[in-house]
């Protein structure tokens, strides 16, 4: 971990996570995995159902995990438990190389897969970017969750190429070797320790880290729900839209190459809606920020259920997808603190996964019933109007920008 020089510019940890969240475990686990779901099935001779199931155990393995993940990256320290994450993660997804009938086989290394996956999702790395920015926290957020939609772009096209030129087993042999060298090496060169004590070395009355206990802000705060059903219905109608905008536009008769097209450009908005949104947060009460980005995805969807400019519907759900994670961080920095910041997001973010698993299946089952995604649709436009009235309620920030406290160790170069 280098801490002087040019290399010691606390904006390294940024570009760190940013390289790093291009194979967070969301993108490895739905977005790449996509890729592998015909040659497997194929190969296994089992049916995709079958093998779609397999991997819901090991989400459940994530959900009861992820709490526990954010509780030790506060009271052990962030770098040895995020480092010990990827790694796992890393030999975990190679693991999946060897996957094969029975089915039993295939629920244990999806499972295994599942146990490391909150090690490559947001919750370390913006646990050390909140820790070490204040003034620009949002930015700083925003730059490196940006990475997540740069890991939509290019991931699934590096798999593609290994299945087809060598096969699935080794493509999975190589999106392993990519997470230890774009995630492992750089988390291990630039994430810093963050500059308070871990919550093991702390006193039990020791007030100077300010913040909320994961008690006080899950059991006592009303905020704390009123921010996780808000994260929680906005997956499920965001990107539960736009996970069906091919299937929805090929069914109205739009070819295929315009509406991958459209569904890529919601990627680039989903990057740049990240970077936008963390630059107005700094700047802007971030309920407001979130309001107008939820604000802009809800008229894309309507956009989109009217049968309207796909593209432009398309790209106005990428900016609320871009909204998303990294606002979440960011006020749960400044209405919770720092003290217990890992626990806390982490608790939230479970919430948000599922939304993330739920969109889709509301959307297709709306489909399976009604003949069209449109009614599931109109029922997401509801769900965007609860949310900014959730957060439109939440008030003032209860932490506001200020300095690192003293005695904490000396932030890194600017």
């Amino acid at each position: 971990m280098l801490k002087s020089g040019v290399f010691g510019n606390k904006w390294w940890m940024v570009a760190a996570a940013l390289v790093g969240l291009t194979l967070n475990s969301g993108v490895v686990q739905s977005f790449a995995f996509a890729l592998f779901i015909k040659p497997i099935s194929e190969d296994l001779n089992i049916s995709r159902s079958t093998l779609l199931s397999a991997p819901v155990f090991g989400s459940i393995l994530t959900f009861v995990i992820t709490p526990l993940f954010g509780k030790a990256i506060d009271r052990y320290g962030l770098r040895v438990v995020h480092m010990l994450s990827i790694v796992g993660f890393g030999i975990a997804t190679g693991c999946l190389a060897f996957l094969q009938t029975p089915y039993v086989v295939l629920v244990l290394l999806f499972a295994f897969q599942h146990a490391f996956s909150p090690g490559q999702s947001p919750i370390a790395y913006t646990k050390a970017i909140a820790a070490w920015f204040d003034k620009d926290r949002g930015l700083a957020l925003g730059i490196a969750i940006a990475g997540v939609g740069l890991g939509v772009a290019i991931i699934p096209p590096y798999d593609n190429y290994l299945i087809v030129h060598y096969g699935w087993r080794v493509a999975f042999l190589g999106m392993s070797a990519a997470i230890f060298v774009m995630a492992l090496i750089p988390v291990f060169l630039f994430e810093r320790e963050p500059p308070i004590l871990p919550e093991r070395l702390r006193a039990k009355n020791d007030t100077s880290v300010p913040g909320y206990s994961w008690r006080e802000a899950v059991v006592q705060d009303w905020r704390f729900w009123a921010m996780t059903v808000t994260f929680f219905l906005a997956p499920i109608a965001i990107n539960g839209t736009i996970t069906q905008v091919v299937a929805l536009l090929t069914d109205r008769g739009i070819p295929l190459g315009q509406a991958v097209a459209a569904l890529s450009a919601s990627g680039i908005a989903l990057t740049i809606g990240r970077i936008i949104s963390g630059y107005c947060l700094d700047r802007v009460h971030g309920p407001i920020v979130a309001t107008v980005f939820f604000v802009a995805a809800g008229l894309g969807i309507a956009i989109l259920a009217a049968g309207y400019s796909p593209l432009a519907g398309a790209v106005l759900c990428g900016l609320g997808i871009g909204a998303e994670v990294d606002i979440m961080a960011f006020l749960v920095s400044r209405y919770f603190g720092l003290r217990c910041f890992g626990a806390i997001y982490a608790t939230m973010f479970c919430m948000f996964s599922m939304g993330v698993g739920l969109g889709p299946y509301f959307l297709g089952l709306s489909h399976d019933k009604f003949g069209s995604y449109v009614p599931m649709m109109m029922v997401n436009l509801g769900l965007i109007v609860v949310m900014c009235v959730l957060l439109l309620g939440l008030g003032p920030y209860r932490f506001m920008a200020r300095t690192i406290p003293q005695g904490a160790a000396a932030a890194p170069a600017e």
